[in-house]
């Protein structure tokens, strides 16, 4: 069963989840956290909610992050602890205790709430191929990305701020964005441009080619899976090593024949394991 609801957020922002609850006695609470330019009607995350509720009888909330879909917005006001406060009125409108699942920037926005010490009631994590740059040997963004991006939504140009977003904040190779230009996506994607200065303002730190430091981490002691596609760029792959390194207590599990474009079937199934042991797994 699904239902929607609302909660208002630290400063006020009104957030809109979808509540899926299993048929039988639930086996916990997680929270979707998607990714860039994702929503909580986007197709993977609706079957997602539908898998870990229905095979794994998790009651899952799938909501939209600020600046898209339904939940409002603070426009040109970017912090990541205006989105961490999200999470923390969620956890506490679903009883105080949830576990946390996020995808690419939504996976780095899980791991801060965790170690953040603002909301004691995250039980678990699992986070899917955090976009974190370690290093210097693939893409890193400019240096004068925030400024750039913020003009561009300030000057109301959605469609140059998902290329310049996608190209130089992801590393996506221009001619890749172009051809997505023509296809039925891009006007979705146009539609929650301005979400990206709030996925900007949580992986900006950590994406400077620089190695993790695992003091920034310490504060997230609960049990952390994460996880990575074979099938994904190299920087990816990395990044989860990097992360799982730098976390107290986490492991990290590579699916073969994922993709950063994941097939939600594959993915599931160790998120929801993990979700549902009895006892954590130690790394």
């Amino acid at each position: 069963m699904s239902t929607t609801h609302t909660v208002a957020s630290a400063d006020g922002t009104t957030i809109v989840y979808d509540r899926h609850e299993p048929a039988g006695d639930s086996r916990g609470t997680v929270i979707l956290v998607g990714g860039a330019f994702s929503y909580r009607k986007f197709p993977k995350m609706m079957r997602s909610a539908e898998l870990l509720t229905e095979e794994y009888g998790l009651t899952t909330v799938n909501y939209d992050r600020r600046g898209r879909g339904d939940s409002g917005d603070t426009p040109g006001r970017y912090d990541a602890a205006r989105e961490i406060d999200d999470l923390a009125a969620l956890v506490a409108a679903e009883g105080g205790s949830a576990a946390l699942f996020g995808w690419s920037s939504g996976a780095v926005l899980a791991l801060r709430a965790a170690a953040s010490g603002h909301i004691p009631g995250i039980s678990r994590v699992v986070a899917f191929e955090p976009p974190f740059v370690v290093d210097r040997t693939r893409h890193v963004p400019p240096a004068d990305l925030t400024e750039t991006l913020h003009g561009l939504i300030a000057a109301d140009q959605p469609a140059k701020t998902v290329r310049y977003f996608m190209t130089q904040a992801m590393g996506i190779p221009a001619p890749f964005v172009g051809l997505m230009r023509i296809t039925p996506m891009w006007s979705k994607l146009t539609a929650v441009a301005d979400s990206t200065a709030h996925d900007w303002a949580v992986m900006a730190e950590h994406m400077r080619g620089e190695p993790l430091d695992p003091a920034d981490w310490a504060g997230a002691r609960m049990p952390v899976l994460v996880l990575s596609g074979g099938r994904s760029d190299a920087l990816l792959r990395t990044a989860a090593g990097a992360a799982t390194a730098a976390l107290p207590d986490a492991r990290h599990i590579e699916i073969a024949k994922l993709s950063h474009n994941p097939n939600v079937r594959l993915l599931a199934t160790p998120a929801g394991e993990f979700l549902t042991a009895q006892e954590a797994p130690t790394a």
